[in-house]
């Protein structure tokens, strides 16, 4: 049977296992190492192997440094074309994956799969330790450190350690760098959400609304501190 891409080009090469077609016969023979657990393609810096031949390229690269894919409009450059075209939506803002329920739209796929889950509450990520559940796997392996009090990121200024590597980047600000400045007043922050929030200053938006008291608030936090006064909390 022969099958047909949504470009109408054919597939005429089929998996025996799962049906899935491809458009070349090389395709298929990698795509059946997922289905064997043959890994054929191995790294010689550092002995990973791969199944499919160009993740072995992709992953050479983080040994080389090369970074073949540039952006056109900042010249960020990057090791994999899929990050590229991600990047590039910071640019042009656009969106392609859209929540089915709320109508939010991301950049990536998997974001978009994440937020769907604070609809249906799946939590698939399980860490046996505590018996806490999460949305995504990048939260349990934190959350795992916070057990094995292991501290990956160390700063070089003060060799304070961190859980996360955002917040040993956000904690070396300390020592000098404020990146985002206000464009109105010059006003620089260490960290984004702090600029944003001190351009509402400018603006007048209020975008956290309480609709017990009507009133409207800069910041989140400000929302949830004035709840407690009605809630008694």
């Amino acid at each position: 049977m022969r099958h047909k891409c949504s470009r109408g080009c054919e597939r005429p090469y089929c998996c025996d296992v799962c049906s899935k077609a491809f458009t070349q016969k090389k395709n298929l023979i990698s795509h059946k190492h997922l289905h064997t657990g043959e890994r054929p393609y191995c790294c010689d810096v550092c002995n990973k192997t791969f199944t499919v031949k160009g993740c072995l390229t992709q992953h050479k690269r983080l040994h080389s440094g090369e970074r073949p894919y540039c952006c056109d409009v900042c010249n960020k450059a990057f090791a994999v074309k899929g990050r590229l075209t991600q990047h590039k939506r910071l640019h042009s803002d656009e969106r392609p994956y859209c929540c089915d329920v709320c109508n939010k739209a991301f950049i990536q796929k998997h974001h978009m799969v994440n937020h769907q889950r604070l609809h249906s509450g799946e939590h698939p990520y399980f860490l046996d330790v505590c018996n806490k559940a999460f949305i995504q796997k990048r939260d349990v392996l934190i959350h795992q450190c916070v057990h094995s009090g292991e501290r990956t990121y160390c700063c070089d200024v003060c060799n304070k350690a961190f859980i996360q590597k955002h917040h040993m980047v956000n904690h070396k600000r300390l020592h000098g760098e404020r990146p985002y400045c206000c464009d109105v007043c010059n006003m620089a922050f260490i960290q984004k959400r702090d600029m944003v929030n001190h351009q509402r200053l400018h603006s007048g938006e209020r975008p956290y609304f309480l609709d017990v008291c009507n009133k409207a608030f800069i910041q989140k936090r400000d929302m949830l501190i004035h709840q407690h006064i009605h809630s008694g909390e």
